[in-house]
């Protein structure tokens, strides 16, 4: 079983660290509506956005806590998901020291943060139905392993992690298990927050850029324990997240019936789309997904999507990603958009 200790993986630097205490971070928030703030040099005359957004994004984490039946104090947010993995990296990696696994193919901003890091990657191949060697995983791990790196559903492939090797690397690594759960809206299987309490080594990253359509003003989220939290707020920037993000992402959390709309809507056309692409001549393998895309094998990658920009539809290859050769991925349109798609792809030859 693993024994996980928040001491023995966080960074030197970071345990002795004092972090910066801004302006609001000092000020205790009480009824403010007769405060005259003089604390945080800014520009007094009032436009919405003069004054600095809360540090700690309290609204937002509450609801939040609410919809997942979570703590506040379990919640980090950042600047888009990047910024949360970037942090959960400079807190627990010692730079030309620490290693990561990741489970290509997967995400590719879990490896380019690990060279911005300066963090040793050991990738472990997916096997052929997408589903991790755990044995050969827990193989690779050594004393200077920090963190394994879990996309689940697993993107490009479009497939969820299976619970057991899942129970099994939580279990068995000291270090944290990350999961990456941005497409989580769209699967069947239940979301990892619930186990949040029972695995102390357990983080889970999500979005909401995806299933809640607020991909333009980038906010992430990450679940952990109180520990891994409190480390994290120790070294994330100030002010992180802006007052127009909180303001809009409070703002479509109130409208989560519309929000569920969307999805259903989103997975009904992936089912359409599913259908129409067992038509296609030259498709020549489609893979499970519970996300709001499809990975497709095709007889010709480079060709099909060559064609499909000729077309105006910009969709993406990733006949490059390990044990994806001849793959296109679709993200699932609207009604109109994949009607316009499947047209296309009926026309090609």
């Amino acid at each position: 079983m693993s024994t996980f200790d928040i001491n023995t993986i966080t960074r030197e630097n970071v345990k002795s660290l004092k972090p910066y205490s801004s302006a609001r971070d000092e000020f205790e928030d009480f009824d403010t509506a007769d405060m005259i703030f003089l604390d945080a040099n800014e520009n007094p005359f009032q436009n919405g956005v003069n004054r600095y957004p809360d540090p700690q994004q309290n609204s937002v984490k509450a609801i939040l806590a609410k919809n997942n039946n979570t703590k506040q104090s379990q919640i980090l947010l950042g600047n888009g998901s990047d910024e949360v993995l970037d942090l959960i990296f400079r807190a627990f990696c010692e730079p030309k020291t620490d290693n990561i696994i990741t489970l290509p193919p997967t995400y590719g901003m879990y490896s380019v943060l690990a060279n911005i890091n300066a963090v040793e990657n050991r990738e472990i191949l997916l096997t052929n139905d997408f589903q991790p060697q755990v044995e050969k995983i827990l193989e690779a791990v050594d004393d200077n392993t920090k963190i394994i790196f879990l996309c689940s559903p697993n993107n490009p492939t479009g497939n969820s992690f299976s619970d057991e090797s899942i129970v099994k690397l939580l279990q068995n690594f000291k270090g944290l298990v990350v999961i990456d759960e941005a497409y989580i809206d769209f699967s069947e299987k239940e979301s990892w927050l619930v186990e949040i309490d029972e695995y102390p080594n357990l983080v889970i990253t999500q979005t909401l850029s995806k299933a809640y359509g607020l991909a333009g003003i980038r906010l992430g989220i990450c679940y952990a324990s109180e520990s891994v939290i409190s480390v994290l707020n120790k070294i994330k920037p100030p002010y992180n997240v802006n007052e127009l993000t909180q303001q809009r992402a409070i703002e479509r959390l109130k409208d989560y019936e519309k929000i569920k709309q969307e999805i259903a809507s989103i997975i009904k056309q992936r089912e359409e789309l599913l259908k129409a692409l067992l038509e296609i001549d030259f498709v020549e393998k489609i893979y499970p997904t519970e996300a709001n895309f499809v990975l497709v094998k095709v007889d010709d990658a480079n060709k099909r999507y060559d064609q499909l920009i000729e077309k105006g539809i910009v969709i993406r290859n990733r006949t490059t990603q390990p044990l994806c050769e001849n793959c296109l991925r679709f993200t699932i349109g609207t009604e109109e958009e994949n009607a316009v798609l499947i047209k296309e792809l009926k026309l090609l030859s």
